[in-house]
């Protein structure tokens, strides 16, 4: 009886240190001192600024009506961390199905022992327009330094059933505390799509029949080297509207196929309503196209066309705000505008051309399991070549190729819109093609330690867009400094173009370089043969990996170098031949070094065969990587004879 005493006592005792120590929230201004004192994050110590509680509860008012109350509290540890008192609020006021309210926000700091509270001027919160349906509210806090904390709460009130709030306790920062209370009446299922992977230091549904849901100690997501959207990687909970129930009526389902979403799309006004409106000057560009032999020199033209006349402004969108008319009138318009009009000229060309939706890298990966719009934010023409083959018109990029799905959109879902036959699907876009870079590479070696040479370097693909648009966008300088790589050895005195005005053809610059062999002594010659190319460092230092890499798509380098030995010297030390693949072969590299009559021939060959590798992988990528850069950056050794 005593040992059952005592054990329960014990067990009483552990969960009063767990009630004492879990986290939680607190009233608008009320804080302990000992988050004022706190100097680094107890479980990140080298965060910049640590998000002490993040609360939610979401609930209807009595006309239905969706009221989300935040409550967020945040510490600056270092200058760091003073961004994050930039606060930026978006939501869908354009249309008015959005308002937000009750906004309070303050800084704390700690003087003299007491908590100093300074509020934000409410004169100084301001409202942005970013689309016909996006509004944004920002602030920015005052007195803010290390050490303060920040904290605002605010309600947005929403008249969509639809547009539930997703609740994401995983930020850039670590979060001490993330709760979210969901209350929501018997007449709406919700399903919840949960990415969870740390247990609930909260689960439990209250006397009022709302839930609650929290996480403790969640730690921060890195921005990490080819990583997809920060969202993607975030522990959440997603809310998708299943069925509705009115009251004395029969279930009906709502948003719960993708045919039902390309129904609403294609009757909404700013959307479908759109897309056969006549814009002024077509019947000359449609007559022109038309008399073209193929449909591909027709989409290249008119793909052309509307790039070239239309200014981004570089907004996505899905819809159009002011209709395609007067956008084109403009010769200006958001993503959604630009690429409605490419849709409308090809359909009346005679292309079999559909709308599709898409979501950039930066909005997330869309999930095919979640049926509705708002994980897009983006409009595309959907151009179906055959039953493998299929083009992804985007014309707000100056630089985007026709037959090349843009790269911002990759390894994610489109959703097309097919209205005539009632079809409406998802597909998933990628670029099975590796993507290609050739360089070739002639020096001449000095017996004084100085090299002179020339190189021709040919991308293909995304490397050609990159390649044209860094030139165009920063200049030839920049240009040039981006070749020299911070390498104040090497010289570049000409760079010459060819094909940079023809899309369809891979861009090749030539250059005429000139570079100082370092720590030659007249006596050995030193140097690194892989020379201007794109292979330039390592992307994996780091020994951990908390995200998916996503490379967008495959790539191929071919690097390969003649040196000629001057005369005098003889070739002491070159690296083997040797190569190298992942335990998949998904991933593979080689290098060949040849010596004969004077002359070195090296070549080098990467073959990245995937797009996509789970974090789980990264072991293995991160010792191939470091191992394929010894050897990129292995010297070559010269010794006079």
């Amino acid at each position: 009886m005593r040992k059952a005493i005592t054990l329960l006592l014990l067990c009483l005792a552990v969960s009063a240190v767990n009630a004492q120590t879990t986290p939680t929230t607190q009233p608008f201004g009320k804080i302990d001192i000992a988050d004022l004192e706190m100097k680094t994050c107890d479980f990140e110590k080298s965060a910049n600024a640590e998000v002490l509680f993040n609360k939610s509860n979401v609930y209807f008012d009595n006309n239905y009506d969706i009221v989300t109350e935040i409550h967020k509290r945040i510490k600056i540890f270092n200058d760091n961390g003073k961004d994050h008192a930039n606060v930026r609020i978006e939501y869908y006021g354009g249309d008015r199905s959005e308002y937000i309210s009750g906004i309070q926000a303050q800084t704390i700091n700690l003087t003299n022992g007491v908590p100093e509270i300074v509020k934000v001027d409410k004169k100084q919160i301001f409202t942005e327009t970013i689309d016909r349906s996006r509004t944004a509210t920002v602030f920015s806090f005052p007195n803010v330094k290390p050490g303060s904390v920040i904290e605002y709460k605010y309600s947005i009130v929403s008249n969509n059933i639809g547009n539930f709030p997703d609740w994401y306790f995983q930020t850039s920062i670590p979060t001490r505390y993330s709760e979210l209370t969901t209350n929501t009446p018997d007449i709406l299922y919700y399903k919840n799509l949960e990415s969870v992977h740390q247990p609930y230091a909260v689960n439990k549904t209250n006397r009022d029949g709302s839930i609650t849901k929290a996480l403790a100690n969640v730690a921060s997501i890195p921005d990490e080297p080819f990583m997809s959207s920060l969202e993607d990687n975030c522990q959440r909970i997603l809310f998708q509207l299943m069925t509705v129930r009115p009251i004395g009526q029969r279930m009906m389902s709502f948003s719960d196929s993708w045919t039902k979403v390309g129904e609403t799309l294609m009757e909404a006004v700013n959307f479908g309503g759109q897309l056969n409106h006549k814009i002024n000057g077509e019947e000359t560009l449609i007559a022109k196209a038309k008399e073209l032999k193929t449909d591909d020199e027709k989409i290249a033209y008119l793909f052309n066309e509307v790039k070239n006349n239309m200014k981004w402004s570089e907004y996505y969108s899905k819809y159009s705000d002011d209709g395609i008319s007067k956008a084109w009138d403009k010769k200006a318009g958001n993503s959604g505008e630009i690429n409605m009009i490419l849709y409308h000229l090809l359909k009346k060309a005679g292309v079999k051309v559909y709308p599709m939706i898409t979501s950039t890298r930066k909005n997330g990966r869309v999930n095919p399991g979640y049926p509705n719009y708002y994980q897009f934010n983006n409009t595309v023409a959907y151009v179906p070549v055959d039953s493998a083959k299929y083009y992804v018109l985007d014309a707000t990029n100056k630089y985007n190729i026709y037959n090349q799905v843009p790269a911002n959109i990759l390894n994610s879902f489109g959703f097309y819109m097919d209205k005539d036959k009632k079809v409406y699907d998802i597909t998933f876009l990628q670029n099975i093609k590796p993507i290609r870079q050739v360089v070739m590479l002639n020096g001449v070696i000095m017996a004084d330690g100085k090299m002179t040479g020339t190189a021709e370097v040919s991308n293909f693909g995304y490397n050609r867009v990159n390649a044209v648009a860094k030139y165009k966008k920063d200049g030839e300088k920049k240009f040039i400094d981006y070749l020299v790589n911070d390498d104040n050895n090497l010289k570049i005195s000409s760079v010459k173009f060819d094909g940079m005005d023809i899309d369809t053809l891979p861009l090749t610059h030539k250059v005429a370089f000139d570079l100082d062999l370092t720590g030659s002594d007249g006596d050995y010659i030193y140097f690194t043969p892989n020379m201007l190319s794109s292979v330039k460092t390592n992307p994996f230092l780091s020994e951990n990996r908390y995200t998916d890499i996503d490379f967008g798509y495959r790539s191929n380098y071919s690097i390969n170098c003649t040196f000629k030995v001057p005369a005098g010297f003889k070739v002491d030390v070159l690296p083997k031949s040797v190569s190298m693949t992942m335990s998949d072969k998904t991933m593979a590299f080689r290098r060949i070094a040849i010596e004969q009559e004077g002359t070195i021939v090296i070549r080098f060959t990467i073959d990245q065969k995937k797009s996509i590798y789970f974090k789980e992988d990264y072991p293995e990528i991160h010792e191939f990587y470091k191992k394929m850069y010894e050897m990129l950056n292995e010297q070559i050794v010269l010794k006079k004879s």
